[in-house]
């Protein structure tokens, strides 16, 4: 990077998290100002602060590769997610808002017992923690291995920084940060998206991109046909995907901490509203730059294998710099095949001649096949090469555009971004752990603490949980972890905390001696269903609060328990 991408990457970073600590350095003398933020978060910013929270490094260093490879098809992945904020708008909120609880989990001690919400609490910690820690690993291998950067000092790196603002100001620090790094990750999308389709040739614009993206199967947005074992059809994305949301907005404290902040009833579900009419766009247009990075690249030679490390590595060896060598001057030739196919492919779509658009596909094809054939012998090559290595490299392919074509000062602008995306989403993540940490389980034991010495408990469970954040990305690091394994932790888990909230608002004949052994039930079931079934991740979300259910009313059958008339 230049010395003005330094400046910007610097530049941004510091002014956000100083802003934030700025804003709020007098925070934090209450529990409820250093926990909700005094509850006065307007409908915007908890709206703001719920995107950025979800939106974490890994939605734009992993998705726009997931695009690049798979087509559109994600997108499904959230089609359940818009019908789920209503369902929480109206169920949860209100709920939540009259008790005036702190976490989610205080909830369930009003309707069952303090067992419970311990269970639950513990689940949620056992999760989030690592699922922090893996938010914080995956931006750190990526940047480490493009920008050659140390892994364990990017770790710490993006872990301090966060750490700093969030035992600072709290919910409120983590808020006014998350509009500012929001304002920065749309800004550098945009600038990507604008800057893809520029860099296209003359007479190649949005519409004949999305025309050739959609000749390879690219532009697949809907899939109707129904597969247990597929992640990304429409029938997982209305049911698990509408599960996933439930219990993600619903019940994890990361998400439900935003809009407990909000100031009424009313601010928190515009909140909620808010997210379910922009998450489905903001995610369709990550994609979308990852189909034109594809597009890109039919005209634009892409490396060998965008893992530019591993690359260099293999070249230094003398056993496979030569087989590396042949296969770059094949690709080569395959390449300038496929790319004078495409050009002649827009050239026939633009005259709309029927007969010269099939022909043009037809040699379209022949040159893919040759081009399939080449990444199929690339890949037995790499995994001989450097069988240590990450087989897939699509994870890399958005930041070598962006540190190979953009101007000077949008790259710094870019890496900003990722790395803005993995604060938002840990800060929130470790705000939500000490909040629970001290709310669930420090504070019921000893309830004669002063408001001061619970909030400075909370301080330092921010800093321990962050700690242990960064203790197990440097760990994961070590295992060479896959980076996308954050996404099927929270399915593990999540059914079964759904689950037991399914039970409390809805089946208020159930007691807590039932759905406690159901919960414990369930969760050990989804392991073992996770280790020894290929049924896709997204499904455990339904199976888990399914059990839950049904456990819970057979056991409440077999042995009747009084229910507390509070609940």
């Amino acid at each position: 990077m230049s010395l003005l991408d330094w400046l910007v990457l610097g530049g941004t970073l510091l002014f956000i998290v100083g802003y934030g600590t700025w804003r709020t350095r007098r925070a934090g003398r209450t529990l409820d100002a250093y926990l909700l933020g005094s509850r006065q978060a307007n409908w915007w910013g908890i709206g703001l602060s719920i995107v950025a929270t979800q939106a974490s490094a890994i939605t734009f260093l992993s998705t726009p590769g997931q695009a690049y490879d798979d087509g559109m098809r994600f997108i499904q992945f959230y089609f359940g997610l818009p019908l789920a904020m209503v369902l929480i708008a109206a169920v949860a909120v209100p709920i939540y808002q009259r008790l005036r609880v702190f976490t989610a989990y205080e909830y369930l001690e009003t309707r069952f017992d303090r067992r419970t919400r311990t269970l639950a609490a513990l689940l949620f910690l056992v999760q989030r923690g690592l699922s922090n820690g893996l938010s914080l690993y995956a931006p750190a291998l990526v940047l480490s291995a493009i920008l050659g950067w140390n892994v364990s000092l990017t770790v710490w790196l993006i872990g301090g920084l966060m750490i700093s603002y969030t035992v600072a100001g709290g919910t409120r620090a983590v808020a006014v940060t998350q509009q500012w790094q929001v304002a920065v990750i749309f800004t550098g999308m945009v600038v990507a998206g604008y800057l893809l389709v520029h860099y296209l040739p003359a007479g190649v614009g949005f519409t004949e991109a999305v025309q050739v993206a959609g000749f390879h199967g690219k532009m697949n947005l809907i899939d109707f046909h129904f597969d247990p074992k597929d992640r990304y059809n429409f029938w997982t994305g209305m049911t698990g995907g509408l599960f996933l949301a439930l219990s993600y907005f619903g019940t994890d404290q990361s998400q439900v901490q935003r809009y407990l902040s909000g100031e009424s009833i009313t601010e928190s579900r515009l909140g909620l509203l808010f997210n379910g009419l922009v998450k489905v766009p903001m995610q369709f247009g990550i994609l979308l730059i990852g189909v034109l990075l594809f597009v890109f690249y039919q005209f634009n030679q892409p490396p060998l294998t965008f893992n530019i490390p591993v690359r260099e590595q293999i070249a230094k060896n003398p056993q496979y710099a030569r087989g590396l060598h042949e296969l770059e001057q094949r690709q080569a030739i395959t390449f300038a095949a496929k790319r004078d196919a495409t050009t002649e492919l827009v050239r026939a779509l633009q005259t709309e001649n029927a007969e010269l658009i099939g022909a043009a596909q037809a040699y379209l094809q022949t040159t893919e096949a040759a081009a399939q054939g080449l990444r199929a012998a690339t890949k037995d090559f790499l995994k001989k090469a450097a069988p240590t290595a990450e087989a897939k490299d699509t994870d890399y392919v958005f930041l070598t555009f962006v540190l190979q074509y953009l101007p000077r000062g949008l790259v710094g602008l870019l890496i900003a971004v990722v790395l803005s995306a993995a604060m938002s989403s840990a800060a929130a993540g470790l705000n939500a752990l000490a909040s629970t940490t001290i709310i669930d389980l420090y504070r019921p034991s000893r309830p004669h603490l002063s408001e001061l010495h619970c909030v400075r408990a909370s301080r330092w469970a921010t800093i321990g949980w962050g700690v242990l954040g960064i203790g197990f990305a440097l760990f994961a690091a070590r295992l060479e972890n896959l980076i996308q394994a954050v996404n099927i932790l929270g399915s593990i888990f999540y059914g079964t905390i759904l689950g037991i909230f399914v039970v409390a608002f809805f089946m208020k004949s159930i007691g807590s001696w039932a759905v406690l052994r159901a919960a414990i039930i369930t969760q050990l079931l989804i392991f073992l269903l996770f280790f020894t079934t290929d049924v896709a991740y997204l499904w455990y979300n339904i199976i888990g609060c399914a059990l839950v259910m049904g456990i819970a009313l057979a056991l409440q059958q077999l042995r009747p328990q009084p229910v507390p008339q509070s609940a």
